[in-house]
Formats: C-alpha cells, sequence, structure tokens
C-alpha cells in the first residue's frame, strides 16, 4: 500500500493526541441521598400539616407516619429514618415511653404542645436531641431543626430553653471542679460583692415572632406555676421574700377573667399577638380585645407596665394593696 500523500502546505493539522483520551470517564455524580423522616402525632390533620411541609423539601423525604408511640417504634425500625419527629402525650403508648427505644435508631427531637418543665427534663433525661413546642417556631426554623439534629446539634424552642434554665438553676454545685479557680467567692467577696447584696432585675426577653399553623387536640397546659418554673427569679426586697423564693403576689384585686388571666400568663412569657392567638386558639382581634380589658383592669398602657404588676415585681404590687396604676 502506498504511503499517504503528505498534508499539503497549508492544510489544517490534526489535533495532538491528548494524554488522558484513553482513561475511562469518571461515573457520574450520584444525587445527594435525602433526609428521611418519620412523622410521629396522634391527630392526624397535625400530621398531614407536617409531612406535607416537610416533603415540599427536595432533601427531605417523609418515609411513614405513626399515631403512636407503637407505631412509631415499628415504623422507625423498618424504615430506618435518619430523624424521628415524636409528639408526648398519645393513646396507648405514650412519647415519652417510646423515647429510650427510638433513640437507639434514629435521633428524636421531641415536637409537641406540651411545654411543662418536668416533661422537657425527662424527654431530655432520655435521650431526645431537640424540644420544639407548636406556637414557638416558624415552618423554616423547623426545617433547619430537622436537619440539624441528623448532624448531632440540639434545637429548643423558649419554653424548653426555659425548662432547661430552670433544672441548671436548681443544680447549683458543678458536676466537677471549674478549671483555674473560677467560681470561687472569696473572688467575690474581695471586692466588696455578698449575698446580701440586692440582684439587679434582669430584662425579660420575648420569644422569637413565630407560628406553626398545625391544630392540636386540646390547647396546651398553661398556668402561673408553670410560667414561675421557666422564668428567672427577678430582684426584689427581703420583704417581698419568703422562704428564699418570691412571695406569690395577690393577682385576685385585679378580678380578671379565667381567659384574661390565661393570657397575661402568656404576655408575662413574652408571647406577642400571634403566638398568643395560636396557643389559645383564637384570633388576633379577639387577643387584642383581651388586651384592652387586662390593661383597664391593670390601670396599665404597656404589655411591660402590666407583666410588672402581675407577676409581682412593680413597686405597688409588692405592697399588695393600694392604687395600681
Amino acid at each position: 500500500m502506498p504511503d499517504q500523500p503528505p498534508h499539503p502546505a497549508g492544510a489544517p493539522q490534526p489535533p495532538p493526541h491528548h494524554p488522558f483520551d484513553d482513561l475511562p470517564l469518571p461515573p457520574p455524580a450520584q444525587p445527594a441521598r435525602r433526609l428521611r423522616v418519620v412523622v410521629v402525632d396522634d391527630n392526624p390533620v397535625v400530621r398531614a400539616g407536617l409531612t406535607a411541609l416537610l416533603s415540599g423539601r427536595p432533601d427531605i423525604e417523609v418515609v411513614a407516619e405513626a399515631a403512636d408511640g407503637r407505631q412509631a417504634y415499628e415504623a422507625a425500625h423498618q424504615h430506618r429514618p435518619d430523624v424521628v419527629l415524636l409528639d408526648v402525650r398519645m393513646p396507648g403508648v405514650d412519647g415519652i415511653s417510646a423515647l429510650p427505644y427510638l433513640v437507639q435508631i434514629a435521633p428524636v427531637v421531641m415536637l409537641t404542645y406540651s411545654r411543662e418543665s418536668e416533661i422537657v427534663q425527662e424527654a431530655l433525661r432520655r435521650g431526645a436531641g431537640g424540644y420544639l413546642v407548636h406556637g414557638e417556631f416558624t415552618a423554616d426554623q423547623l426545617v433547619d431543626a430537622v436537619r440539624d439534629i441528623k448532624d448531632g446539634r440540639a434545637h429548643f424552642t423558649p419554653t424548653a430553653a426555659g425548662a432547661l434554665l430552670a433544672r441548671l438553676r436548681q443544680d447549683r454545685a458543678p458536676a466537677s471542679p471549674l478549671p483555674e479557680g473560677l467560681g470561687r467567692s472569696s473572688s467575690a467577696t474581695a471586692y466588696g460583692i455578698s449575698t446580701s447584696a440586692e440582684p439587679h432585675t434582669q430584662p425579660q426577653q420575648a420569644a422569637p415572632p413565630a407560628v406553626f399553623v398545625s391544630p392540636a387536640l386540646s390547647p396546651p397546659l398553661t398556668s402561673s406555676e408553670n410560667l414561675s418554673q421557666v422564668q428567672p427569679h427577678v430582684g426584689q426586697s427581703s420583704s417581698g421574700w419568703t422562704s428564699g423564693r418570691p412571695a406569690a403576689p395577690d393577682r385576685s384585686r385585679f378580678q380578671l377573667s379565667t381567659r384574661e388571666a390565661e393570657i397575661m400568663d402568656l404576655i408575662a412569657s413574652g408571647m406577642n399577638n400571634q403566638q398568643i392567638a395560636a396557643t389559645c386558639f383564637i384570633s388576633e382581634k379577639t387577643v387584642k380585645n383581651h388586651i384592652n380589658r387586662i390593661f383597664a383592669k391593670l390601670h396599665s398602657t404597656s404589655r411591660s407596665e402590666a407583666a410588672a404588676k402581675w407577676i409581682g415585681t412593680a413597686p405597688d404590687a409588692r405592697r399588695g394593696g393600694g392604687d395600681v396604676r
């Protein structure tokens, strides 16, 4: 076979051989695995709302729903999810009873209307990775919590954080000695600080404005006793303390109705009108009407003034009588 003639002058030259042309192409990138979630709540409307919310995110998949603790354990054992969203009060096996078994399979975050301090503390003791109370978070915050719980980052809404803070304040002694001699009373007394000094009043922090729009089977349990456990003790004179605790203010003179007293408790806890409406299952307009009547009865012109009189930190409230203005 005769040799091929050389390329004529000026003709385009073939491209040089690339050294990697013979190597196999890398496999196509696999799509990121979606985060798998089991939703547990005895209210089918709440389950449907949570499932719709989470399934609308491209990186989250609700693999199962359950109506009680037993179904939750079966679903978690079958699907091996990344996160379990668990209610507290359910018929049959409740969430707190099922919690120690579920955390052996997947991280669990409590998602509930139950806000009692004892329940929050017990859920955390049994292994919950977070505690979210309905009405205290937005939809985006819930999604962020689900993503973070998988990676071991805890999430707490204000009520749960307050319960945890109350527990820490009860356990005043540190679990182990602090480094570098921190916390010694002699360091404080050397600069004239003593336990007899009157503590500063801490400003009350409002909960972040957030409402989740799922209804519940029953309204959340709210009482002045529960709220007192999650609110920091504010400074008072020695005459306002009984056995080391603040004396309970006399609220009967305000003559609030049961509903007004409930709303006043929520105002004192830092909730805004939107959160109060979601907690009490009433409209914001109804909340405003109640607040107007409350302010009239407490002779107050602001939420902070009304809250101070209600929890007994206003100067006239500590006297227990007289003009409340």
